[in-house]
């Protein structure tokens, strides 16, 4: 990253920081504890819950399929989206989706992936060195001037300066581009398998639409299934509150099925307002092999706030849409051992600030250095910590 998109970052950091003050209330102190309990339990039974889950969703009236890799998963949405009437995709933000390199498998198919949150927006008008800093600041990194560049030079306009304009410009663009299109595809923040619910929290509102297509495909990874809807909310309070200084987003979407109706004659009839059909996909992709810890992530991107390695050098430090260290951990099991160190392995401190400001207290630096451990016996280590290795060896010295 350039060094002016570094100090506009930590700066977009620096407003998070401020309003963390409610992080220290008892109350929220009660939450972390119960959110750590389901995550730990929810990860051990991570295979029990999917099927529970699937079960579930079946009993609502939705599709469920189950992908092992990205490969799979990107077969499975084109199968879904190949006969559709419109090219064009509305999409919501996901780091799932970005796991799977869902836009540019679409777009070689001749669909146009149409991202609908502004932050995600940004960066796909940008076109390079587009990656996302922060879950819930994608383009933080970016300021109102080179925004507006970004936005005059795609779209061919003359907006000025002014966020609002900026705004106003990017969502006409956005609802026209989707207005016609037939297929929504998001993410998921929570999985409730006694219910077969889906939760998503927004404050764009951009989820809503994204749902409201005749086919809303989510795709979810199967570490984001807890037992139940109260398990769920939970989770999502706690990462609002960290991710934002919110207690709550202004929107929470829980989906259970299609839209229906029953009002004529108690008769029940589909596709009132909503999706016509209602798909899910339970994405493993390495998730079955990874260090459980690793799982427990609520999405919050706390730990990159207070990272110094990220603060120094930013989404250079991490892996695709997961940033920071715990990125950098889950690029082992999602890809292998030569991604995740040039994902950064190397580069962590292993001082644990970031296990520190964790919500739920990812051993992120332990992780790391045990990756490191198996890293350096496949071969992949700083050629210059081999050196000082031999040098030991032989001189019994690293000189």
């Amino acid at each position: 990253m350039k060094e002016e998109e570094l100090e506009t970052m930590r700066k977009s950091f620096d407003t998070v920081k401020n309003r963390s003050s409610k992080l220290e209330s008892p109350k929220i102190d009660r939450l972390e504890k119960r959110v750590k309990k389901i995550a730990e339990n929810s990860i051990n039974n991570m295979d029990s819950l999917r099927e529970i889950a699937i079960d579930s969703f079946k009993r609502n009236g939705i599709d469920v399929f189950c992908a092992n890799d990205a490969e799979e998963c990107q077969n499975i949405i084109y199968d879904l989206v190949k006969y559709s009437n419109s090219k064009a995709i509305a999409k919501a933000k996901s780091n799932t989706l970005g796991e799977i390199n869902l836009k540019p498998f679409l777009a070689d198919k001749g669909f146009d992936v149409v991202e609908t949150d502004l932050g995600d927006r940004i960066l796909q008008l940008k076109k390079t060195d587009n990656k996302p800093v922060h879950p819930t600041g994608p383009a933080s990194h970016l300021n109102v001037g080179e925004i507006t560049d970004i936005v005059n030079e795609s779209m061919d306009v003359d907006v000025d300066p002014i966020p609002r304009e900026i705004m106003e410009v990017v969502r006409k663009d956005v609802l026209d581009r989707i207005e016609n299109c037939t297929v929504g595809i998001s993410g998921a923040n929570v999985i409730a398998a006694e219910e077969g619910a889906v939760l998503l929290v927004h404050n764009e509102g951009n989820i809503s639409l994204v749902s409201l297509k005749d086919l809303h495909i989510i795709v979810a990874g199967i570490d984001k299934i807890v037992p139940s809807l109260e398990d769920a909310i939970s989770i999502a309070k706690l990462e609002t509150v960290y991710a934002t200084g919110n207690y709550l987003t202004s929107y929470v979407n829980i989906i259970s099925g299609p839209s229906k109706t029953a009002d004529i004659e108690k008769k029940l009839l589909k596709n009132m307002y909503g999706a016509e059909r209602v798909v899910v996909i339970l994405l493993d992709n390495g998730r079955s092999e990874a260090e459980s810890e690793c799982l427990w992530c609520i999405g919050c991107g706390n730990c990159i706030v207070h990272c110094p390695v990220y603060n120094a050098v930013g989404n250079e430090f991490g892996y695709n849409n997961y940033l920071g260290g715990r990125g950098v951990a889950m690029s082992k099991f999602i890809t292998d051992d030569e991604t995740c160190y040039d994902s950064g392995l190397f580069m962590c401190t292993l001082c644990g600030l970031c296990t520190l400001n964790c919500p739920v207290s990812i051993p992120t630096n332990e992780i790391i250095e045990n990756l490191r451990k198996l890293s350096n016996s496949q071969g992949f280590y700083p050629k210059v910590h081999g050196k000082i290795r031999k040098n030991i060896s032989n001189h019994d010295s690293p000189y």
